[in-house]
């Protein structure tokens, strides 16, 4: 049996165990190998062929048992949908697989939650059933490829091996040069996800159009009433950041056959896009250029859509006013481009820290630093890419006097050279470093330290091509190579984690597949604890957390570091 046939021969074994007996690293090949295809066909515009490799992936049981496993071990696998139900044990996995069939699949209503805007707003998110979302996630695998195909070059929203960084970078790219436009058009989409005109997605969208109008039309639940929706793809399900990408791709390539680059330089509009999601902005030589032609021709472009530019959040400004785009501010200065964090994220970010300490008010100090370190850490990586050093070193200054308060109230009848000694203590040439002491297993003292944001050094992000493919096999080493500097910035300050990840290449010796920030990893020890295993380096290995399920539901050694040779049975 061939690995392109309904299931693929190494992806299944039927057996006991069930999920824990599946194949983790034949699976990522099929799929992988029939992503390729896809993407191949979609450059030659072999439409058919195109159709043909989606059936044939939907229906795979690799495509299927990886949209489980994803669905299953993201941020939402606890959040039920309108049926309460969630899909956390091996015997359910295995039982979801089975039912992800396209005959008589009929999806749920929605269940519809507010979360608070930074303006005071709600935005409303539909979260779809455990189900729903596996077989969202199946569709993706197939719809994504071709998404990337399709993709505007300066789109970095919801897209893979892209991010925030990536936009900004390219905000410099467009807006930093002495002869670079200084007019900037900041726009912003009004309630792009709840606007899309469901026509267009069902005529333009290259997946199955019966699974596609289902989900659109499966309508939502709100205090126990049912709601059809009958425009836009809800916030909370897994296909609809590709949907909503699909639906304004193609505005860069408008405005290129409008504004051409190969127009000489003192006849040029100097009109750049840069996207995020439904966030962006667009430059331009003069304000007139902006108002009276590209902006007419943005809102042309959206209203086949079913889209709209919010008036309150669209505004032209000059480059030396600067602008807010994705937390930071973009600003010249005397003719230099600075980008900075923007006065409204550090508020933010300092409201939601002093915040957390108020309500910290019974934890030890170790347990209070422990919670503080995620939170600082996440931000001033968000960050550190920005012209941030003042701004790192001024939201130290906050945190230093937020816990000085913190230690005070917890002690009230005690001097302050008392609490000093107790709750600050010297690091390198810092004298005020909040600390908090615990025990570990074996009972030794562990000294935890809050971590200071001027710590972490400012480097300069390398913005990804912008014809580079996740799914094209000719870009993978320049993915790999981009996988190993982001791996490092994201485990830095956790030297063990940071050299298991190296020793191993990146690879989980179960599964063959990279592990990275989104997959997710655990610490697994080689010899248990129980059994006399130590927390040493040598008796560690990084393995993804379903691959750490599967080897203790089937009693498997693991060895180090080779990948793809790690597993044998014991």
């Amino acid at each position: 049996m061939t690995a392109d046939t309904l299931e693929p021969a190494g992806a299944i074994l039927h057996g006991e165990h069930g999920w824990h007996d599946i194949d983790w690293e034949a699976a990522h090949r099929t799929v992988r190998r029939l992503q390729a295809r896809i993407v191949k066909a979609t450059k030659e515009g072999k439409w058919g062929r195109v159709k043909a490799l989606q059936h044939l992936l939907t229906r795979s049981f690799s495509g299927k048992a990886l949209a489980v496993r994803r669905v299953t071990e993201n941020q939402g696998k606890n959040t039920p949908g309108v049926d309460g139900i969630t899909c956390n044990t091996p015997r359910s996995k295995w039982m979801m697989i089975q039912r992800l069939k396209r005959r008589g699949y009929r999806p749920l209503p929605l269940r519809r939650v507010y979360i608070p805007k930074a303006n005071g707003k709600t935005r409303p998110l539909g979260i779809p059933t455990m189900s729903d979302r596996a077989m969202q996630a199946l569709y993706l695998l197939a719809l994504d490829p071709i998404a990337e195909v399709n993709a505007d070059p300066n789109s970095y929203g919801f897209r893979k091996e892209r991010c925030c960084a990536d936009a900004m970078e390219q905000c410099f790219n467009a807006l930093g040069k002495g002869k670079s436009p200084q007019w900037v058009l900041d726009a912003d989409i009004k309630s792009c996800f709840e606007q899309i005109n469901h026509d267009w997605l069902l005529a333009h969208v290259p997946m199955d159009k019966g699974v596609l109008q289902k989900w659109l039309k499966a309508g939502y639940l709100e205090k126990s009433a049912l709601h059809m929706t009958q425009d836009g793809t809800p916030q909370g399900g897994i296909i609809s950041p590709v949907l909503a990408n699909l639906a304004l791709d193609g505005l860069e390539r408008k405005l290129r056959e409008h504004y051409p680059l190969e127009t000489p330089r003192q006849y040029r509009a100097q009109v750049n896009l840069v996207r995020y999601a439904d966030d962006f902005i667009l430059t331009g030589a003069s304000r007139e250029v902006l108002e009276r032609e590209v902006k007419p021709l943005v809102v042309a472009f959206l209203r086949e859509r079913g889209l709209e530019l919010s008036e309150e959040k669209t505004a032209i400004r000059h480059i030396e006013e600067g602008f807010d785009f994705l937390g930071q501010n973009v600003r010249k200065y005397g003719g230099k481009c600075l980008i900075k964090p923007s006065k409204k994220n550090v508020k933010t970010f300092l409201d939601t820290v002093r915040d957390t300490i108020r309500r910290c008010k019974s934890d030890t100090a170790a347990e209070l630093v422990r919670t503080l370190n995620l939170k600082i850490r996440g931000w001033v990586l968000f960050h550190r890419h920005a012209v941030s050093a003042q701004t790192f070193a001024d939201v130290d200054d906050a945190l230093y006097r937020a816990l000085w308060r913190w230690a005070r109230r917890r002690h009230p009848n005690k001097g302050r050279q008392w609490v000093r000694e107790h709750y600050f203590c010297t690091v390198g040439g810092d004298n005020w470093v909040f600390y908090g002491d615990s025990r570990d297993r074996e009972g030794h003292n562990q000294r935890h330290t809050l971590m200071k944001a001027k710590s972490v050094p400012i480097r300069r992000h390398v913005k990804v091509a912008g014809v580079a493919n996740p799914y094209d096999p000719q870009w993978e080493t320049y993915f790999e190579a981009r996988l190993g500097v982001k791996m490092e910035a994201t485990l830095r300050g956790r030297r063990r984690l940071s050299r298991l990840w190296r020793e191993q290449e990146g690879i989980c010796p179960v599964c063959g597949q990279k592990i990275t920030k989104l997959t997710g990893w655990h610490n697994h020890h080689i010899v248990r604890r129980v059994d006399g295993g130590s927390d040493r380096s040598e008796n560690c290995v990084l393995l993804h957390p379903n691959c750490h399920a599967q080897v203790h539901a089937k009693g498997r050694t693991v060895t180090k570091p080779r990948p793809s040779r790690g597993v044998t049975q014991a």
